[in-house]
């Protein structure tokens, strides 16, 4: 947990006794937990600075087994029992060892994800599926995605090229055989991204995503699509709002998705257990050490997901 605002250095580990669940909850020991840009930046003041939320619980997906469960616990695919090998989303404070969460939270465990993988699936995942349905991506349709081989990117890139789409992803040149292997068309960012776009898709792009939040994303897609209500961002919310793009996620202005993300899950479990989507883990850490973890994300490096294990 973060017991002040600042850097990773705040981070610290607790013990603590866990509750036995209540009606319509369960209780699952982690086994890996996913590490995300919002984990940091609920103590680093982008959100505020009020000393009232302190200590904030981190982390919002874990995956692992369910040790207990509470009277009518009944999550979205049925019934839940203890032995239960679950993903578990929206789960605050899943960076710990055992967690108690709503049933309504948790979802079968593909069984042929790893726990790193099952881990880091969901926040990413449902952010992608969001993103897609956002800007009402169509097949044969092409669309360049900002930010490609992150962690939301490489989800939605894998999403949009199974819909039929021609997918134009931005990465740096370290990271176009990746997307090329995901049926994508890797893009270098920098000085000349759109006649770079314009040269790969000469008859146009219909639908944009940006998941870096930089002036560059937001500048090109304003420029490359016709229907700025076909252009997503994640990350760009001062400049989105100017520019009268989509808002999505939970920054100001921006539409949560709440049914829309909660209704993936089971989609992106399916997805996954059919092995139509590849979780790429970049690394994990013991729960210990969440603030390496934080520093490795907050480079903006990161292929894949990082994620916490007991």
């Amino acid at each position: 947990m973060a017991s002040a605002y600042g850097g990773p250095e705040v981070l610290s580990v607790i013990d603590e006794a866990v509750l036995d669940p209540g009606p319509g909850q369960v209780r699952i020991a982690v086994r890996a937990a996913g590490v995300n840009p919002f984990d940091y930046k609920m103590y680093s003041g982008a959100f505020g600075t009020d000393p009232a939320n302190l200590p904030i619980r981190l982390g919002a997906e874990a995956a692992g087994v369910v040790t207990a469960v509470g009277a009518q616990a009944t999550g979205p695919a049925g019934p839940i029992a203890v032995g239960d090998e679950v993903i578990a989303h929206r789960a605050p404070g899943a960076y710990a060892a055992e967690l108690v969460v709503p049933a309504a939270s948790v979802v079968p465990k593909p069984a042929g994800l790893s726990w790193e993988q099952a881990g880091g699936l969901m926040v990413t995942g449902v952010t992608a599926v969001h993103v897609l349905e956002a800007i009402g991506l169509r097949k044969e349709e092409t669309v360049l995605i900002h930010g490609a081989a992150g962690g939301v990117g490489l989800v939605a890139v894998q999403l949009a090229v199974a819909s039929g789409a021609t997918v134009l992803g931005t990465a740096s040149p370290a990271k176009h055989d990746l997307l090329r292997d995901l049926g994508a068309i890797p893009i270098a960012y920098g000085p000349g991204l759109a006649d770079r776009v314009r040269a790969a898709a000469p008859d146009g792009v219909h639908a944009a995503a940006d998941l870096v939040g930089t002036d560059e994303a937001v500048d090109v897609s304003v420029e490359l699509v016709a229907d700025r209500a076909r252009i997503a961002s994640i990350a760009a919310f001062q400049r989105g709002a100017q520019t009268g793009i989509k808002l999505l996620g939970g920054g100001p202005g921006a539409d949560p998705g709440t049914e829309i993300r909660a209704a993936a899950r089971l989609r992106l479990t399916q997805a996954a257990e059919a092995g139509r989507l590849r979780i790429l883990v970049a690394g994990s850490y013991p729960l210990r050490e969440a603030a390496a973890a934080h520093r490795q994300i907050m480079t903006g490096h990161t292929t894949g997901k990082v994620v916490l294990v007991p």
